[in-house]
């Protein structure tokens, strides 16, 4: 490349080094007070406030949020549609109920933003807790444009050693002393769509993309080495179970699981619950993930046209057993398209009560759903499902000051029990915090930890 491409002008103050931050006040918006009754005359008492990304302007998703090992939430205030954009870090404040920006990431792992390569510009289902040592791993995906390109191909300039993307940085972050302990390029040239921590065995797994390989990190010696290729639509999520198996999913649905104790990725002999008016199997891929308070099952759901909930017994039999739940949005009429940015769940998380909660969206519809009580085109809905009857409550629907939020990316509980969203949108994106009752909160809710992004 001839020369340094010059920084824009927005970026010039630059995130702040390591272990400190900037406090600001944001618009944590207190969106509703008090019980909630829905049009059905069912209260509904969770209350939920919204935190935008006021201190990172070009944030424009946020793909990834994580209880980090010390019971605080951390997310991803992402900027990918800009030219140069990057993602910084954010922490809530529960003390002054707000947003601290720790780092930008591009800074942190000296791959700025202005040097011609795609961008360093989201972390996607890619945070990782440590309890042992209190670190928090972070690694980055791709798919913001250089500087000076409105979008950005990775097989345009897979071969440009001035071009390309550097690839997935991986760092890990000290949240005892709040500094940057280390960062290493985890995988050349392609971006991490989701990242597992195996703490017992000190390794990491990650999904690449565009190649959707399956990667292996060992944080003790700080080698990766490539397991092989999965397909070619990257699932969403990945998890482990008592054997320290690794589970994910191909294109056409089969479960995949890699065992270190033969170190092969076998596919399971079935496809998981689909809806046959929709597709075959074909993009029935994990989407969000979340393990049981028991550690014998994990609540699953599909990133598809008209997702569906599923339990999976991991440690049960030669392959799983799987539960169908049914769909998690509402029915639809199979000749008329909805992408899967609106017919949506994500956000899986259990909370210190026990009940696995989740964000599901809801449209109008002339047929299945003709008025949303929101008023709002869409709207994204928090469920309750109780793991041992079943049983389904809608408990709050987000408010978002301008528009609707359906999209929900990632969930999480912090210490105090309260529950945290991750939002996918239009501008300007954040974060929901839905408040508990009191009744159904405990202390270190957040335990045990989610060690998947």
């Amino acid at each position: 490349m001839a020369g340094k491409l010059k920084r824009r002008d927005f970026l010039k103050g630059g995130a702040l080094a390591a272990g400190t931050w900037l406090a600001l006040p944001g618009m944590a918006g207190k969106l509703g007070t008090g019980e909630h009754t829905g049009a059905d005359g069912e209260p509904r008492p969770y209350r939920n406030s919204w935190y935008p990304f006021t201190g990172h302007p070009d944030a424009d998703t946020c793909w990834s949020l994580s209880t980090g090992p010390d019971g605080r939430i951390y997310a991803a205030a992402c900027a990918e549609s800009v030219p140069g954009g990057v993602v910084k870090v954010a922490r809530y404040n529960e003390e002054k109920d707000t947003l601290d920006y720790l780092f930008a990431l591009d800074e942190m792992v000296e791959d700025p933003s202005d040097s011609g390569r795609a961008t360093q510009c989201k972390i996607h289902y890619s945070f990782a807790p440590s309890m042992a040592d209190g670190v928090l791993y972070m690694a980055t995906h791709l798919s913001g444009p250089p500087i000076d390109q409105p979008a950005y191909s990775p097989w345009r300039s897979w071969h440009d050693p001035e071009r390309c993307f550097r690839g997935s940085a991986l760092l890990a972050f000290d949240t005892r002393k709040d500094e940057v302990l280390w960062w290493d390029t985890m995988i050349p040239k392609e971006g991490c769509r989701c990242l597992l921590h195996d703490e017992e065995r000190h390794l990491l797994y990650a999904l690449s993309y565009p190649r959707d390989h399956f990667i292996i990190y060992d944080t003790r010696t700080r080698a990766r080495r490539d397991a092989g290729r999965i397909g070619s639509i990257n699932a969403q999520a990945l998890f482990l179970d008592r054997k320290h198996r690794v589970w994910t999913t191909d294109d056409y649905g089969h479960l995949v699981r890699y065992d270190p104790e033969t170190d092969r990725l076998e596919r399971s002999p079935f496809v998981l619950p689909h809806n046959p008016q929709f597709q075959t199997g074909w993009h029935s891929v994990f989407y969000d993930v979340a393990a049981a308070p028991d550690g014998e099952s994990v609540f699953a759901v599909t990133w598809i046209a008209h997702p569906r909930l599923m339990r999976v017994w991991p440690n049960e039999g030669p392959w799983p057993r799987v539960e169908d739940l049914g769909p998690a949005t509402q029915d639809r009429d199979s000749s008329i398209p909805v992408d899967t940015f609106i017919d949506h769940c994500g956000g899986l998380v259990f909370a210190g009560d026990g009940q696995l909660y989740y964000v599901a969206s809801r449209w109008r519809d002339p047929v299945y759903q003709p008025k949303l009580e929101s008023g709002h085109p869409r709207e994204g809905v928090v469920w309750r499902l109780n793991p041992k009857t079943l049983e389904r409550t809608e408990v709050a629907i987000l408010e978002h000051p301008t528009h609707p939020a359906q999209y929900v990316s990632r969930g999480a509980v912090d210490h105090n029990g309260n529950l945290f969203f991750g939002v996918v949108g239009t501008k300007p994106v954040g974060i929901f915090q839905v408040h508990l009752p009191a009744s159904r909160r405990k202390e270190n809710a957040h335990l045990p930890i989610r060690i998947w992004g």
